[in-house]
């Protein structure tokens, strides 16, 4: 053959062989450094010129120290059968490594990813965990279930990783009384912890309406105490209640604990029970009388709330206790017990006469008292047995004992109170952690406790108080988000409402508090999304933010209303409700009437989906100046005092969005001035009621108009309760004169009384739109 002829052969030979090549590399998967998206985000992540090439089969080799971390590489990276790993004798076989290194600090690593190789450094076996729980969110969503792939290999960027956590307890919390969830449901839960590097699964096995946990010693707490005859359907609020007549339960054998807390072990999380003491324990008197201080047999509780029955503090009570301890200390290998210890109602202690001759042996003042001797026999007996007292921050009630640590939930004062005191804190409270909350402020929400807790909110929480000092600060020991399920009656729905909130509580509590969350909020969202199709692949249900638009409220001149997407290349349309053409938003919106606003995402999918609908209604207060002597308390108070004239009213079925303002026992004076004098024919008050919630409307209130001329009028209206929601209306007739000024004076309702929900507690007020016709 000819020379050219052959050359000419070859050369076509390459060409083919080098398109194949490019055809080949255009197949498989390229993650690049710009979308490299970790939550919760490392302090430190740099490129590296390098790229690492994933194979089909690829060789890993783990140091001594990390042999724990083993079972988890090889059933995670053997999920998907398209690609698996092998362990190899030695480090330099391996193209996966995980390697000691004793300069790292507790739970810190170091990723490292060049051309040959990936690394892992860390001196401990969760730093060794943490690491491949951040290459897992650099690999394909697909890895996260079995399934044959159309590529063999696939790349990642170079890029070198150090990390660690800002807190000690980043906490995740499961309430099983309320509704149960089986150990598979609970494992599935720990698999999201692990991903986010969280380490604390708070489980709430005990309450009023379950007793979750097996012992031995007192086989009825489970057998009776752990079903209920019947559970309340829709709201607590609702009225008549409504009930399913269908009986429900269940509980953990001693068996499933221990596989449950292995499983947590595995993925380097440690279980904290809560035994519910002395409150919260209607269950277990259901199935013990003798327990409460009447010895009347009570049912298992089959609505949800806080109710009288409690513990008696008898010798024959703290040895039930102590014999449910040993069982319960047997099971949990970690340093804390949690006792509850929230929501004791005192009024069984108050008429006990063993509790008033109790509490005059031991010369106590009163009942709160009792209750601090009652936590401090608990937390005696627990330290004997080498563990830690952990409860809600009502154990400060009558005097804290000095080696408990408190969960801080009815706001961060019980933790400030705590952490000033020398005692260990954990933050969780309602306002950024309570993620039974409704997490969207539209009407098709599934139903829900109540409350206003979105996405945002909870990235901006910090766990450190500024009240505090630096060596109280160091007692802040992390923080926790809680999912209680009195309204999650499946695992998909209380999945919905953990998720993507447990995302945002990770980078809190591994990352530490942003110095400025509005800037950061959106690349939080930008390396949410891709978690999010990982949760696809992963069968969990979420609640997704990108599909959300929000709005700000602007009336400086004339009323406008300006329109976002969490994302920055999302495109915005409007109409009003009474067109049909769809406008692309550009610019601030002017309102002009009473009517609603609608907006979807252009191009979206589903071209009937409305992602904001929001009613407006025009009315003489909306130029008006409104100011108010008492600040609303913090976790009500997104709107500011500007949403009480803005033409927006707040849910008729939920408190907490940021159209309402809540205050927690106070009276209040609001002062509106007009510019230019008006006149009205009517002025009313909007206030939410849910004594279920310990939110009173007032009885009534009363206002004083300022006239032109300078006289003044009086009146005085009564509340009016709307029977269809929550919502309870003031309607003031008004003088038929042009007004400058008025002054509303609000009581609040005062202390709630005993046999109410919130007993002994200050009432709430919520405030909604000013409505002046």
């Amino acid at each position: 053959m000819h020379f050219t002829a052959v050359f000419a052969r070859i050369s076509l030979l390459c060409c083919l062989l080098f398109l194949v090549s490019c055809g080949k590399e255009k197949d498989y998967p390229k993650l690049a450094f710009e979308e490299v998206a970790i939550i919760p985000v490392p302090k430190s992540i740099e490129a590296v010129e390098a790229q690492f090439i994933w194979p089909a089969e690829l060789a890993y080799f783990a140091d001594s120290f990390a042999e724990e971390v083993t079972p988890f590489m090889e059933s995670y990276f053997g999920l998907n059968s398209s690609f698996t790993v092998q362990r190899a004798s030695n480090s330099d076989a391996a193209q996966l490594k995980i390697i000691s290194d004793n300069t790292l600090e507790d739970e810190h690593y170091k990723l490292q990813i060049d051309n040959e190789q990936i690394s892992i450094y860390a001196k401990d076996v969760a730093g060794a965990f943490y690491g491949l729980q951040s290459l897992r969110q650099l690999l394909p969503a697909a890895f996260e279930a079995d399934g044959v792939l159309d590529y063999e290999q696939f790349a990642l960027p170079g890029l070198s990783i150090e990390d660690g956590p800002e807190f000690k307890h980043r906490g995740m919390h499961l309430d099983v009384s309320r509704h149960f969830f089986e150990v598979d449901a609970v494992k599935r839960y720990l698999d999201v912890m692990a991903m986010l590097k969280m380490n604390r699964f708070h489980w709430h096995l005990t309450d009023d309406q379950g007793w979750r946990i097996e012992i031995k010693k007192y086989p009825k707490l489970t057998e009776h105490g752990g079903y209920r005859n019947k559970t309340l359907i829709g709201h607590y609020n609702d009225q008549p209640q409504k009930f399913d007549g269908k009986r429900y339960g269940g509980f953990y054998t001693q068996e499933q604990i221990k596989e449950a807390v292995a499983y947590a072990q595995s993925l380097s999380i440690e279980v904290i029970p809560e035994i519910e003491m002395p409150g919260h324990a209607q269950a277990a008197i259901s199935a013990y009388p003798e327990l409460g201080c009447t010895g009347e047999s009570i049912d298992v509780a089959t609505k949800w709330g806080v109710f009288e029955d409690i513990f008696c503090p008898t010798p024959e009570t703290f040895e039930f206790l102590f014999g449910v301890l040993d069982e319960v200390i047997a099971l949990f290998p970690g340093e804390y017990i949690h006792i509850g210890g929230d929501e004791a109602p005192k009024a069984r202690w108050k008429s006990s006469e063993f509790c008033q001759e109790l509490i005059r042996e031991q010369n106590l003042k009163d009942e709160h008292e009792l209750q601090s001797f009652f936590v401090s026999e608990i937390a005696g007996y627990l330290n004997g047995k080498g563990k830690k007292l952990l409860g809600w921050d009502e154990i400060l009630e009558g005097g804290l004992d000095p080696t408990a640590t408190v969960m801080s939930w009815r706001g961060v004062e019980g933790g400030i109170a705590a952490a000033k005191s020398g005692n260990g804190v954990i933050m969780s409270p309602t306002s950024h952690a309570y993620f039974d909350y409704y997490q969207d402020d539209s009407e098709d929400q599934p139903l829900a406790i109540g409350g206003f807790l979105p996405l945002e909110k909870v990235y901006s929480f910090d766990p450190i108080p500024s009240e505090l000092n630096d060596k109280q600060a160091q007692l802040i020991l992390g923080a926790q988000g809680n999912v209680w399920t009195e309204y999650m009656t499946s695992e998909e729905k209380m999945q919905y409402m953990a998720y993507p909130r447990t995302m945002a509580m990770a980078e809190v509590v591994w990352s530490g508090a942003k110095n400025d969350p509005e800037q950061s909020y959106p690349d939080f969202l930008r390396r949410l999304k891709p978690l999010l199709n990982r949760l696809d692949v992963m069968g969990r249900s979420y609640y997704n933010p990108l599909q959300k638009i929000t709005s700000e409220i602007n009336k400086k001149d004339n009323l406008r209303i300006s329109l976002k997407g969490p994302l920055p290349d999302q495109k915005i349309q409007y109409r009003w409700s009474n067109e049909q053409a769809w406008i692309d938003y550009t610019e601030p919106i002017m309102v002009e009437r009473s009517a609603i606003l609608e907006a979807r995402f252009e191009g979206q999918a589903d071209a009937d989906l409305v992602n904001f609908r929001q009613d407006f209604t025009l009315h003489k207060g909306i130029n008006a100046t409104i100011k108010i002597d008492k600040k609303p308390h913090p976790a009500y108070n997104s709107g500011g005092v500007a949403a009480l004239n803005n033409g927006v009213y707040g849910s008729k079925n939920r408190h907490g969005d940021k159209e309402w303002l809540g205050f927690w026992g106070d009276d209040l004076r609001v002062d509106i001035r007009f510019e230019t004098p008006v006149k009205l024919n009517s002025l009313k008050l909007g206030f939410y009621h849910a004594p279920g919630q310990w939110i009173y409307a007032p009885t009534k209130s009363q206002i004083r108009a300022t006239l032109a001329d300078g006289r003044t009028y009086n009146t005085t209206a009564m509340i009016k309760k709307d029977s269809l929601s929550n919502v309870a209306n003031e309607v003031f007739g008004m003088p038929e004169e042009m007004i400058t000024r008025i002054r509303i004076d609000i009581p609040n309702y005062g202390i709630i009384p005993e046999g109410k929900q919130g007993a002994g507690n200050k009432a709430w007020t919520f405030l909604d739109e000013i409505v002046m016709q």
